[in-house]
């Protein structure tokens, strides 16, 4: 008697060829609208499906979780980042979680890279500049920003993706300096010509530009606090592709809007994609709609993954990226 198909639910439209492939595998519902779900939708679909397949606009939470029918068995994250589902809660009723890690690396640290030679050159303003119609030709002094090659790069967080960003920012002339809960190894370091500060504050006074590569987590949150964004230069530039709840928002636009940094590339926003209108009237941010992973190649290779942890679960076995009380 053949075996009945594994239930798949997933909230989000993903690149074809991942939806097609599912399809084939799975007894699989699609969000044909690609629109976020309610709570009430997700929490029908969570007492049905024995596989979810959110996003990071899905939060999953204990009270989501709470309604969960019992043949609920995975959470299979679309995603590398996995803060907007309650782990802990969905272990502890036997829900297991994945995520897709590794295959955004290289995609994420090309738009931190792209951020860092942005925002300090001053190609936001100059792009507003020639759009408005504004621009009335080349000026000796016009739009002067900072030169890259020279500049001390802090890195906080040495993870994939901070090394990927130290290797590209090697190639500029940038001098690395990373903050990490553990240091790297002598020979990485070597390669990577960086420098480990064991205090984050120290070498917060000393950079020039912050490129942010942590996830985040509650020992993270807000990590770059108004006391630490005080710490740096006054003509400092922060970069952030991680996680918008990294940093303090409010204190980071005040400080941006007193002159007290130079400029900021942002990704990422502490409020998902309600992104604070004073931010977006600032000339020295560049503000990004958290496309950091939105290559062609990396998504579909982050539903691969999710495919592969779906049909190594239903086969009865660990999913390969199991999410662990451990990674919390």
């Amino acid at each position: 008697m053949p075996t009945k198909p594994v239930s798949v639910f997933v909230t989000r439209r993903l690149p074809e060829p991942v939806e097609a492939r599912m399809q084939e595998l799975f007894d699989v519902t699609l969000n044909t609208q690609d629109k976020p779900l309610s709570n009430e939708e997700l929490a029908r679909a969570m007492q049905t499906a024995d596989v979810l397949v959110p996003t990071i606009t899905d939060r999953i939470d204990s009270r989501l979780l709470a309604q969960a029918g019992p043949q609920l068995k995975l959470i299979a994250n679309y995603g590398a980042g996995f803060d907007h589902i309650d782990v802990a809660t969905a272990l502890q009723r036997g829900i297991a979680v994945s995520n897709t890690p590794g295959v955004l690396s290289e995609d994420t640290a090309d738009m931190a890279m792209a951020l860092i030679l942005s925002v300090p050159r001053r190609m936001p303003e100059g792009v507003h500049l020639l759009q408005s119609g504004n621009w009335e030709g080349w000026s000796p002094t016009a739009l002067m920003g900072h030169r890259i090659a020279g500049k001390r790069l802090g890195i906080l967080g040495m993870g994939n993706i901070g090394q990927a960003v130290a290797r590209r920012a090697k190639v500029f002339g940038l001098d690395i300096h990373y903050h990490a809960r553990r240091q790297l190894a002598p020979a990485l370091e070597q390669e990577l010509g960086a420098h480990w500060w064991e205090s984050l504050d120290q070498m917060l006074a000393r950079i020039d530009i912050l490129s942010i590569n942590v996830p985040h987590t509650p020992s993270t949150f807000h990590i770059m606090n108004a006391r630490r964004l005080k710490l740096m230069k006054p003509t400092a530039y922060i970069v952030n592709t991680a996680r918008g709840e990294v940093i303090d928002e409010n204190a980071l636009t005040r400080m941006l809007r007193a002159g007290e940094l130079g400029g900021a590339g942002l990704d990422v926003y502490e409020q998902g994609h309600d992104v604070n209108p004073r931010l977006m009237q600032l000339p020295n941010v560049m503000l990004l709609p958290h496309m950091g992973s939105a290559t062609i190649e990396g998504r579909i290779e982050m539903g691969e993954k999710v495919i592969i942890n779906i049909k190594t679960f239903a086969d009865g076995h660990r999913p390969p990226d199991q999410v662990v009380p451990s990674m919390l």
